[in-house]
């Protein structure tokens, strides 16, 4: 521990993200990337984004892309956000809406950068434990002081909730900001935008990382009140007017210009998973009714610590939560057929031996 460091940089509890293998020649199925390249008019826009006009900083108003990302959502510009992947949009969340001496409330078992921005920025927060089916306690989510946050579908878990749900909590927080994380909602459940229309606080937050094939350039945005947007721009541009770079803006717009290809390549994700998961129930397996991009499975005659690490030998990558009431799971991102294909022979022989 360096005696440079803060008060703050002491006490932070960073978010462990999932293993980055150095080798190519491996199945990697542990960070919920998209199995498929970007679209070739993704990719061309990219490309063609690469210019002198690099020297140039870019838009700090992303008015174009805001534009196309309302007309997508049904929305008006004035209620879109844009930021660095939506992991940015949730810190500047974490510090627009919720005051460190309000607890807010979040899912016992959700997604591990939660714990990691109320550290970091000193706010109190509520873990609310899951159901028996690892599905979210709705009422454990209701009266909050400070605020509610979840991901639909759920994360690590998988297991979605509906708008019905979602709405019974805004009713019981009508004056605390909920924040719904849809990081995985293109991939079986029913987004919350519409809701934004009639709850002032409510700010749903959005990715192009999964469903566009698009993580390598971070590309998130929110949709809520018009109050709430400027809450948030009020914190970027606090920190960094110029967020979003020339490259990821053109590669964003043009994929989001090209609806066809990517609900093309989020049907064959969910139709891979919903054979993955078949196959895996032959074998024993227990898991969730993920509506995500990846199963959250309990292994049949073998511990997940130990099918974790045998599929690691093998060099196929899943990821293991080492934690409390989950760690007898692991979460296998959905691959290509192929990879899929694999995987599933890999565990057949690993539960033979």
């Amino acid at each position: 521990m360096s005696k440079f460091w803060s008060r703050k940089v002491k006490e932070a509890k960073p978010y462990v993200p999932g293993e980055q293998p150095e080798q190519t020649d491996v199945i990697k199925l542990n960070t919920n990337e998209n199995p498929y390249p970007p679209s070739q008019k993704t990719l061309e826009a990219m490309h063609g984004a690469i210019n002198d006009d690099l020297r140039r900083y870019p838009t700090p108003t992303v008015s174009d892309l805001k534009r196309k990302i309302a007309n997508r959502e049904g929305v008006a510009p004035s209620n879109v956000f844009v930021g660095n992947g939506s992991d940015e949009v949730l810190a500047f969340v974490f510090q627009a809406f919720f005051e460190p001496n309000e607890t807010i409330k979040f899912p016992e078992i959700t997604y591990s950068f939660y714990p990691v921005y109320s550290n970091l920025y000193d706010i109190s927060f509520q873990k609310v434990p899951l159901n028996a089916d690892l599905s979210i306690d709705v009422e454990g989510l209701y009266d909050s002081v400070g605020g509610v946050i979840f991901p639909n579908p759920n994360a690590p878990t998988g297991v979605a909730m509906a708008l019905d749900d979602i709405e019974r909590i805004l009713q019981n927080n009508r004056n605390q900001v909920v924040i719904v994380d849809e990081a995985y909602v293109e991939f079986g459940t029913e987004t919350a935008v519409k809701l934004t229309k009639a709850y002032p606080n409510l700010l749903v937050t959005r990715t192009l990382s999964k469903s566009h094939a698009l993580a390598g350039i971070r590309l998130g945005y929110a949709v809520g009140h018009e109050d709430l947007i400027e809450g948030l721009e009020r914190i970027k541009n606090s920190f960094n007017s110029y967020t979003i770079n020339r490259v990821s803006l053109a590669g964003a717009e043009a994929a989001l210009e090209d609806e066809t290809y990517y609900s093309h390549i989020i049907n064959q994700v969910i139709q891979t998973r919903e054979w993955a998961s078949g196959e895996l129930r032959s074998l024993g397996f227990n898991m969730t009714d993920s509506k995500s991009n990846f199963l959250f499975v309990k292994p049949a005659r073998t511990t997940a610590r130990i099918l974790y690490e045998s599929l690691k030998e093998r060099g196929i990558y899943v990821r293991y939560f080492n934690q409390p009431k989950i760690d007898g799971y692991i979460r296998i991102s959905i691959g290509t057929d192929a990879e899929m294909k694999i995987l599933i022979e890999q565990i057949e022989e690993i539960m033979s031996t």
